[in-house]
């Protein structure tokens, strides 16, 4: 079996917004979410600028005192055993299972499956080992494995649901969320489940972002329009972000059963390493150029078709050139529009693959193209880029999401209008 698969429902909790209407205007009036930022207080740290999620408040030790916005009904004993992204994950996922209208009943029945990706929580994993040493090694918290560990999203999230279709956890740094988006539509083209509800989130703090430096992969601007600037020649790293992003996915036949709109349909996806080293891409970016191609052949369409390059250009300047290179010898010198929308959102590190297939969906379903933010002076190897300054108000009709992650893993989608 090979059923046509649709997004029937998006939720957010992002630095530009928490929820689909500020998310979309957010990215057409390439309004930034990008703050100052101390990740460690009373330190002079060379890391400024975050992209911090207004309403939340999960810094501190003791989830008891942690905090969201009003409008998002989270029962505090739900959260108390979570990592902090799960808050985050919880928000995005209320919007998104109302929007596609899920009961119960179909969460429940088998046919509904959770995929998550996120990399555990540094930061929850750091405090329970440090009190389980400073105890003497005999007093283990009870909460200390499920509310670290990369998995305890999906954990936590298929027993609140009642999962009882497929649950699995991804964790292949950046490309995580895009590998949990390819591998929930396989499910539903296979027929081994009829919905699909992916779920990416990430943790914001000081355990996430520092370890970073020791690679000088992050940027030391203090002015959050110059810190997060893909593609540009001055670029210097890029900015972190945290949040949670949820993507509804359903067979056409669920969706008109079911009697809910269609938002955008997934029409295949591919993957490919670089084959190169643990932490910077091929120079030429032959694993996302072999990723695209590869996804688009699964679509069925050509480079010439596409009308949107959702770029994983994350604002260092080895990978935004890597990609750059490889996007040129895919479409030539005739590119579609392209951008990053990292520089609004920040790099959202095993997020940014899922949030980022969720904004091409809000593009292709309310028909606008974001365009580049920040951008200055194009580096030389972008020159040949379509990088539009400004938000282009026109339907594309095919999209492209690029993500790469450590060890050269790169993970492409190709997602299509609703009447494509």
């Amino acid at each position: 079996m090979n059923s046509s698969v649709v997004i029937t429902g998006l939720g957010f909790a992002t630095s530009i917004g928490h929820s689909r209407a500020v998310v979309s205007q957010s990215l057409r009036s390439l309004t930034h979410g990008l703050s100052p930022w101390q990740p460690v207080a009373d330190a002079d740290l060379n890391v400024k600028v975050g992209g911090l999620l207004s309403g939340f408040d999960v810094s501190w030790s003791n989830p008891a005192a942690w905090s969201w916005p009003d409008e998002f009904e989270i029962e505090a004993h739900a959260s108390r055993s979570m990592p902090p992204h799960g808050v985050y994950a919880l928000a995005a996922l209320q919007q998104a299972m109302k929007e596609a209208r899920l009961s119960d009943v179909e969460l429940r029945d088998g046919m509904t499956g959770l995929f998550c990706a996120s990399a555990g929580s540094p930061k929850m994993l750091h405090q329970h080992l440090g009190k389980l040493e400073s105890g003497g090694w005999r007093r283990a918290h009870p909460h200390g494995v499920i509310s670290s560990v990369a998995g305890s999203l999906n954990f936590h999230l298929a027993a609140m649901l009642g999962i009882r279709g497929a649950s699995c956890g991804f964790v292949s740094a950046c490309s995580s969320g895009s590998h949990a988006l390819g591998y929930a539509m396989d499910e539903i083209r296979l027929g081994r489940q009829q919905r699909m509800i992916v779920v990416a989130a990430e943790d914001l703090n000081a355990e996430v972002a520092l370890p970073f430096t020791g690679m000088g992969a992050l940027s030391a601007q203090s002015d959050p329009l110059l810190a997060s600037r893909p593609f540009d020649c001055g670029r210097d790293g890029f900015v972190v972000t945290g949040g949670a992003a949820v993507l509804v996915l359903e067979s056409a036949a669920s969706a008109v059963a079911r009697g809910v709109r269609v938002l955008a349909r997934m029409l295949g996806w591919g993957q490919a390493c670089d084959g190169h080293h643990v932490a910077m891409p091929h120079p030429d970016g032959r694993g996302v150029r072999d990723a695209m191609r590869m996804a688009m052949r699964d679509a069925g369409v050509t480079a010439s078709e596409i009308g949107y390059v959702n770029a994983h250009a994350t604002s260092t300047p080895a990978g935004d050139r890597a990609e750059a290179r490889a996007l040129r010898e895919v479409f030539g010198d005739h590119a579609p529009p392209v951008s990053s929308t990292k520089a609004l959102t920040g790099h959202g590190l095993s997020l940014a693959g899922a949030m980022e297939a969720a904004f091409c969906v809000l593009a292709l379903n309310e028909g606008f193209i974001p365009g580049q933010a920040h951008l200055i002076e194009p580096d030389e190897d972008s020159t040949h880029l379509n990088l539009p300054r400004e938000t282009l108000n026109q339907q594309p009709r095919l999209a492209l999401n690029n993500s790469s992650g450590f060890g050269g893993s790169n993970v492409v989608h190709v997602l299509a209008s609703a009447d494509f």
